[in-house]
């Protein structure tokens, strides 16, 4: 019966959007110039999907909830895991090319270093991003998922990690390792190591864990839980709106660093694309684009990993921040290809299901004509 399947096909393609949209994202934030990024229409798009990462972040929750793997364990190791795939990533994209040679002095010049690169490698293996956010909030929601049972006591954690996170932003103390680790929760200096600090992106995630504890107590009601995501997000807007707009420099003091009206104001947004995705999908069949964008969801993590990896590379090839839009628009189709190109190669070398499968055609099912 459809409406008792866990897996919610919405989210699972949505998640697949956001790994072709990361690519799109991230090479023009890479090769295109500033002009390019801010003066053009395309440009101005793609900078505008950027600010979509509340989306994920609640599919990412709301799949926490109904995940097979249920207990605090598997929690508390795929984080761990992913802290260690955020390091490994970042040694990837940025100390590889050191070593070997291309790293482009345009990328150096834009931190203002003076000296050689190779000071920096600490500060470069440590920047915190998306991984580190998820490897992060892992450690807590786990928690959150064995031990809090109300969907609306799930919901209240979430909105008291944004009301508190603009106090407990920038906490600092004088001790190298502990502070790199307040940076992960609570940094308030963008770009300096942290995109993504825990508090307050750790509360979209557990506002997707209350609507995949709501999921459940319908029974799996797939066209029912939507329907609360429009409501909820009305609701949230006409909260969040005014204080964004009102007190901006304290409820959205950009987006990186948003405080609890930012956080309900994106949440409302988030919730009501969601609704509007699902009905745009609920009656689709099965196509090739719909099993390239699972294929996708089922790969995310690595996908995001090798595309960052290879667009990194790339600006030793290709430069930082040095084309105009006609030229990353080829670039964008060329590393979306490399990108799946390097994923398939990984699921054939891991004996598993590439997404395209070459199936051998014996004799007797060649038909001449």
């Amino acid at each position: 019966m459809e409406q008792l399947n866990k897996r919610i096909l919405t989210l699972d393609l949505i998640k697949g959007m956001s790994v072709i949209g990361m690519i799109i994202i991230h090479t023009l934030l890479i090769f295109a110039n500033v002009k390019s990024q801010s003066d053009t229409a395309i440009g101005s798009f793609i900078v505008f999907l950027g600010r979509g990462t509340s989306i994920f972040l609640i599919c990412m929750g709301t799949t926490f909830m109904t995940s097979s793997h249920q207990s605090l364990t598997s929690a508390i190791k795929r984080g761990g895991l992913l802290l260690l795939a955020a390091f490994f990533m970042n040694f990837m994209k940025f100390i590889v090319p050191v070593i070997l040679g291309f790293a482009p002095a345009h990328f150096i010049e834009k931190y203002g270093w003076h000296g050689p690169i190779e000071q920096q490698y600490l500060y470069l293996a440590l920047l915190g991003d998306i991984l580190q956010l998820a490897g992060m909030s892992l450690l807590f929601v786990g928690f959150i998922r064995k031990y809090v049972k109300n969907k609306y006591g799930i919901l209240a954690i979430g909105l008291l990690v944004a009301l508190v996170s603009r106090e407990v932003s920038g906490i600092h103390i004088n001790f190298p390792v502990v502070n790199y680790i307040l940076d992960l929760l609570f940094n308030n200096d963008f770009p300096a190591y942290v995109y993504f600090p825990v508090f307050p992106w750790m509360s979209f995630i557990i506002i997707g864990m209350f609507f995949g504890k709501w999921f459940q107590e319908l029974n799996y009601n797939g066209p029912q839980l939507f329907k609360n995501m429009l409501y909820v997000g009305l609701i949230f807007i006409a909260l969040g709106a005014p204080l964004v707009f009102m007190y901006g420099n304290y409820h959205y003091n950009g987006f990186y660093h948003m405080g609890p009206g930012g956080v309900i104001y994106f949440a409302g947004w988030t919730l009501i694309f969601l609704w509007a995705i699902f009905r745009l999908t609920s009656k689709a069949k099965e196509n090739t684009w719909m099993k390239v964008l699972k294929y996708c969801s089922k790969n995310l993590t690595s996908m995001y990993m090798i595309q960052w990896i290879l667009i990194s590379w790339g600006k030793g090839i290709f430069g930082y921040r040095q084309h105009g839009i006609a030229f990353v628009s080829i670039l964008i189709l060329f590393y979306i290809l490399l990108t799946f190109l390097v994923q398939n190669t990984l699921d054939i070398v891991r004996k598993k299901e590439p997404l395209i499968v070459f199936r051998r055609i014996s004799v007797d099912e060649t038909v001449l004509k």
